[in-house]
């Protein structure tokens, strides 16, 4: 596996791919990898004749200097984890790689982002869209891998690929979890044990609103519900619990059986905030 750390690298080495006919699949990440990157980091092999993984801690989507301080950085580790999943090579670029001069670019996604995560994070997308572009340029994938977990992410990429015509298939995995429910996240280093042994409940919300809504529930009651069941539990502090339509993220006042509908939900524990979602499937009608 070969470590790049300069964007004039990783741009000569996927055009030689490219010239050579290789086709290249990208895996976007922040870092402190778990199983479910390595899942995206497996598929891609599999897919594809050569893989690029990035690491790189993006100062430009945080709206929270403590949270991009802390955020973990294990680079060593990392590469150790990268090459047996099947990395070709390992982009590690420092910020003045990326950003040599302040980004001035404004993306908007319209309502897709004033929801959620978009309304609680202000700026994040744009920072989110601004490196994801930086890195389709750069390193000229034929397919990205994405986890659902940041599923409003996935959707703002997806909107990114299609308003700026980038020659690519955007890749969603599920989320892969921990053997208690938690969705396995770089931030779940961060938690106390304490906070670990109740971070779950998170999950447990959202089966617990799945399955309300399943049973004809009205949305309002369902979190009416989810709410009453977080508040159990004193150090979880609910941002939201949103029901949503799966493809347009906006609140939804009643499910539909011919739409997908995500129920996503953030919250803090202690000093680690966490997002977690989980999807009805639409059923088809029966004759």
């Amino acid at each position: 596996m070969e470590i790049l750390q300069s964007a004039a690298a990783l741009q000569a080495q996927t055009e030689k791919w490219r010239r050579d006919g290789q086709r290249i699949g990208l895996v976007p990440t922040m870092g402190a990898l778990h199983a479910g990157h390595l899942q995206l980091v497996q598929a891609a092999a599999a897919e594809n004749d050569v893989v690029v993984v990035s690491i790189f801690v993006n100062p430009t989507q945080f709206n929270n200097a403590d949270d991009f301080r802390l955020y973990p950085r294990l680079p060593a580790a990392d590469a150790a984890l990268l090459a047996p999943a099947g990395c070709t090579a390992l982009f590690l670029p420092s910020v003045e790689e990326m950003y040599p001069q302040p980004s001035r670019l404004r993306f908007d996604f319209g309502p897709l982002e004033q929801v959620m995560e978009g309304a609680h994070r202000p700026g994040h997308f744009n920072g989110v869209a601004t490196v994801v572009s930086k890195l389709f340029h750069l390193g000229r994938p034929h397919r990205a891998y994405f986890g659902q977990k940041d599923l409003q992410q996935v959707a703002i990429i997806r909107q990114l690929v299609a308003d700026l015509s980038f020659d690519l298939d955007l890749i969603s995995f599920a989320t892969v979890r921990e053997a208690d429910g938690l969705a396995m996240s770089s931030r779940n280093r961060r938690l106390s044990a304490e906070a670990r042994k109740i971070a779950p409940r998170l999950y447990a919300a959202l089966q617990l609103g799945a399955k309300l809504l399943a049973e004809g529930r009205s949305v309002d009651s369902v979190k009416e519900d989810v709410f009453r069941f977080l508040a159990l539990e004193e150090a979880i502090k609910l941002e939201y619990f949103e029901v949503a339509d799966a493809r347009t993220l906006q609140p939804i006042e009643g499910c539909s059986t011919s739409q997908d509908t995500a129920l996503c939900i953030a919250a803090w524990l202690a000093e680690v905030r966490l997002i977690d979602n989980v999807m009805l499937q639409k059923h088809a009608p029966t004759s």
